[in-house]
């Protein structure tokens, strides 16, 4: 990993090839990591103080909904396409081949559909402010040609519309106490790690005006949210 000291964006040097995304860390295959056992004591903290709260914070397709509103969205990396439904009209890319399916015959029935292949290919397939929202919901992190997607998603967003990101927090607290052993961490197929300082400016660079999301302060929690809006 590579690490920029000024603003804490974290990278591989070396990611795995696009067909070993396919195939050998499909999401299908490599889900099961994800269980609760890799969560750390801080992480397990913040989601106790929001139960206690009542802020439930899990992302659903009513959440979608209020940030979007009805319209065309994409949901790059959308697995099953279970996040994005009616009133919202959905799409999708999904580098799965199983999971793209499964979105696809979901989002036909809603009006949509979904494309299978990468991101940063299968995106220039929209013409140019195409839709009202973008959603790369746990997909940033994965995503080798950072940088080309998120141009792509200014240039297929209409004027006034968002991108709801979620990515790891290399910034949190949980991170820093625990090192490596972060559940964040996840080898070799998350290749980028944001902190929110790190998010903000890359978005900047590329025309899309960041505003944060989360519901807890950004030290305790171990995602950013953020919406990337173009103005």
């Amino acid at each position: 990993m590579v690490e920029c000291k000024s603003c804490g964006f974290a990278y591989l040097q070396n990611p795995p090839p696009y067909t070993a995304l396919v195939e050998d860390f499909a999401w299908e295959k490599t889900h099961i990591e994800r269980r609760e056992t890799r969560r750390g004591p801080v992480s397990r903290a913040a989601r106790a103080v929001r139960a206690a709260l009542g802020l439930k914070g899990r992302r659903s397709t009513e959440m979608f909904t209020r940030l979007f509103g009805p319209g065309r969205v994409l949901d790059i990396g959308c697995g099953g396409g279970e996040w994005l439904g009616p009133p919202m009209i959905p799409y999708g890319i999904e580098v799965s081949r199983v999971l793209c399916a499964a979105a696809d015959t979901r989002m036909k029935a809603a009006g949509g559909y979904c494309l299978h292949g990468a991101g940063a290919e299968r995106i220039r397939d929209f013409e140019d402010n195409f839709f009202d929202g973008v959603l790369m919901n746990s997909y940033l992190e994965h995503e080798v040609a950072m940088r080309e997607i998120l141009r792509a998603t200014h240039r297929v967003l209409k004027p006034g519309g968002k991108a709801y990101v979620r990515v790891p927090n290399y910034g949190s607290l949980n991170r820093k106490l625990f090192g490596g052993k972060w559940c964040g961490f996840r080898w070799p197929d998350h290749v980028n790690y944001f902190t929110y300082p790190a998010l903000r400016r890359i978005a900047g660079e590329i025309g899309l005006d960041t505003r944060r999301v989360n519901l807890l302060p950004l030290l305790f929690d171990d995602n950013v949210q953020a919406l990337l809006i173009k103005e």
